[in-house]
């Protein structure tokens, strides 16, 4: 029968392999995480500007070089979701201890989160693999990432330019919180779909 969605399970293209190159690339961006909330809470925004674009340019590049040297994993498809919700996540946690946004902003964001790991979990014991990327989350974390740099780059200086662009970066940030929750309400009914054709089976 039809998987509803167009979603399969894990694709064979997905094999189980460890050691490529987009997978030490997603290892890589995890591991800068500590290091950029640490250089945010600081107030060490240079240094932290600097991580987070070598971070942020990183998540491209490792579905490029799996795609096209067949280094395409089970546990690189479950790697690349997770360092981008964690590089979200604690950037916006060493922005609040930093006072540059306020607490709930993280509040919302861990929320979404948190839901959505229980149901890759769920779907993990039905044998499915992440739910394809939607538009609207591609959308909703490139303006969250856009509205933390700037917020970084805003934190430099103190002026009327800078107040402007934290302002900026602030709404920004709005919008990508909204755009967040929406991408993460379609994340829940696809997997809801998946659970309930397995039921029904």
């Amino acid at each position: 029968m039809k998987l509803p969605l167009n979603i399969t399970r894990y694709s064979p293209d997905a094999r189980d392999i460890y050691l490529t190159v987009p997978n030490l690339i997603s290892l890589l961006r995890i591991v800068s995480i500590p290091l950029i909330s640490w250089l945010t809470a600081q107030h060490k925004m240079v240094a932290a500007l600097i991580v987070l674009a070598i971070s942020a340019a990183s998540d491209g590049l490792d579905g490029i070089i799996a795609r096209k040297w067949n280094q395409v994993s089970k546990i690189g498809q479950i790697l690349d979701p997770i360092a981008d919700r964690l590089l979200i996540f604690c950037s916006i946690l060493a922005l609040g201890l930093a006072g540059i946004i306020p607490w709930w902003m993280l509040f919302i964001v861990g929320l979404r989160d948190l839901i959505l790991l229980i149901l890759i979990f769920i779907l993990a014991q039905h044998d499915y693999g992440p739910l394809p990327v939607h538009f609207v989350g591609k959308a909703g974390t490139a303006l969250l990432m856009i509205s933390i740099a700037a917020l970084i780059f805003a934190d430099l200086w103190s002026n009327t330019f800078t107040q402007i662009i934290h302002l900026a970066a602030l709404a920004a940030g709005i919008w990508g919180l909204v755009l967040y929750w929406l991408a993460g309400y379609i994340y829940i009914r696809q997997g809801i779909t998946l659970l309930r054709h397995d039921s029904g089976k």
